[in-house]
């Protein structure tokens, strides 16, 4: 144990005297949760409108009107030109074009079936189908006859009655910070060292492997805590997000995440021989991790091939854990096949990194 109290001694000042790291440390989880929960969002809002109204009645101006009041869509421009229309959607000035035919109010009054042409500039695919979708419901709604329907659908959203997306994502992005201190940086330390030849004199030395790989992980596991903790506090001042589930239970699977994770940094730099190499490996795999982790989608939207890869990738787990957690309130029993495997993950990359290790001169 004195041994090891001395390698925590050096890389501790070796963490402390960096000037890169500390700042990371406190800056990022402020600045990514600022930034990402707004950025990374599916919802789509003012979408941008052309008009083209062969009316001209009050009541394409009203359904219009009605269209625009809805939140979801900014008019940008009305006509009665198509080719004006068809202009703005190739200067990406506009996203969909709503054309209202010349009998538009009479079909109304008469109450028949009244054709509306819908175009939409799908270059971005999410934005244009959600569009379309709005305006469906939107004039579904507005040609609908007034009665009182016999059915009437009262929903109950559980766990996020205002379906703010932004509760969905802060978990997730607590999640990427984790990772991505705890994957990067444990990878670059043991090359580090390789680099500046203090490996080397390690290696001569009689401190046993397990001691050297423990004492690498022991400060990036006090640093994910840090992070953890950050996020929380500004998760709850930003965005008014308190966990409805035990904290001290969050922060007990998240060690153990750490753990397996800064095992997984260090098992890349026992095969990298520069930090170039340890970086484009961590990297490759962040990518992978974080694309296929369930941090912005929902893994039963993938195809069942991505579906069987989710199950060897440590951050889904831990991603779902801390959604169930925070938002959900669920208990160890119901966080217990994923603490699982994430116990699985710590032992075996641990295991691995100790072993690939070698300790010669």
């Amino acid at each position: 144990m004195r041994v090891l109290r001395f390698l925590l001694e050096k890389e501790f000042k070796q963490i402390l005297r960096n000037k890169v790291i500390l700042p990371l440390i406190f800056m990022m989880p402020v600045i990514q949760l600022i930034i990402l929960p707004f950025a990374a969002t599916f919802e789509v809002n003012e979408i941008k409108l052309w008009v083209v109204d062969f009316d001209g009645s009050y009541r394409s101006v009203e359904m219009v009107n009605k269209i625009c009041s809805s939140g979801y869509f900014k008019l940008i421009g009305s006509g009665n030109s198509m080719q004006e229309a068809t202009e703005a959607i190739e200067d990406g000035k506009a996203t969909i074009i709503l054309e209202i035919p010349s009998d538009f109010a009479n079909n109304m009054k008469s109450n028949l079936s009244v054709p509306v042409w819908v175009g939409a500039d799908a270059v971005n695919g999410n934005e244009a189908g959600i569009g379309v979708g709005y305006l469906s419901s939107i004039l579904k709604d507005y040609g609908a006859p007034r009665v009182k329907p016999m059915l009437e659908l009262i929903p109950n959203y559980r766990f996020n009655p205002e379906l703010n997306y932004k509760l969905y994502m802060v978990p997730g992005v607590l999640v990427m910070l984790i990772t991505l201190i705890c994957g990067i940086l444990s990878a670059l330390n043991i090359v580090s060292e390789k680099e500046v030849g203090t490996i080397e004199q390690i290696n001569v030395t009689p401190v046993k492997k397990q001691y050297f790989i423990l004492a690498k992980l022991i400060p990036f596991w006090v640093i994910g805590y840090i992070i953890l903790t950050l996020g929380l506090i500004v998760a709850y001042l930003l965005y008014g997000i308190v966990s409805e589930g035990s904290v001290l239970l969050l922060y007990g699977i998240s060690g153990l995440y750490m753990i397996a994770f800064g095992g997984f940094g260090l098992l890349l730099s026992t095969f990298a021989q520069t930090q170039q190499q340890s970086m484009f490996i961590a990297f490759f795999f962040l990518m992978i991790f974080f694309l296929m982790g369930g941090i912005f989608t929902p893994i039963s939207s993938m195809p069942h091939w991505a579906q069987w890869i989710t199950k060897f990738i440590p951050t889904v787990y831990f991603t779902e854990v801390v959604r169930l957690i925070i938002l959900k309130g669920s208990g160890f029993r119901d966080l217990l096949p994923e603490v699982i495997a994430i116990g699985l993950f710590a032992v075996v990359f641990n295991g691995w990194a100790i072993f690939n290790y070698k300790k010669v001169g």
